[in-house]
């Protein structure tokens, strides 16, 4: 299946090489950073729980651990639908972008210091 070279890829051989756009590569290292935080803050919480028996105050820390992953977790799926959605071009793309930047916003003031 070949593809014509065009605004949104070039045909190499077999390889397709798609043009991305400079706010595409943000969402993708934003979507990357996201759920590599998610995935560590997951397997944190994975290791506090395991170790609560041995170490009590390993257990206090649990609902503030399970909110960061809840939290980051949304965040990386937004990250990641609106990545999907500008690599597409498709019509949501903007919805799942706002929902991106309201939800860093809202992240951003949950995590401020109160002054």
């Amino acid at each position: 299946m070949q593809r014509p070279a065009g605004k949104r890829g070039a045909l190499l051989g077999s390889l397709i090489l798609v043009v991305m756009q400079p706010w595409t590569v943000i969402l993708g290292i934003l979507f990357g950073t996201l759920f590599a935080i998610a995935f560590g803050l997951a397997v944190t919480l994975g290791i506090f729980w395991l170790l609560q028996g041995e170490h009590p105050r390993m257990s206090a820390e649990l609902p503030e651990l399970g909110r960061a992953v809840a939290m980051f977790t949304v965040l990386a799926t937004c990250a990641g639908f609106s990545f999907y959605g500008s690599l597409r071009r498709v019509k949501w793309r903007f919805l799942a972008q706002l929902a991106l930047a309201c939800g860093i916003w809202l992240v951003g003031l949950y995590y401020w210091p109160d002054s």
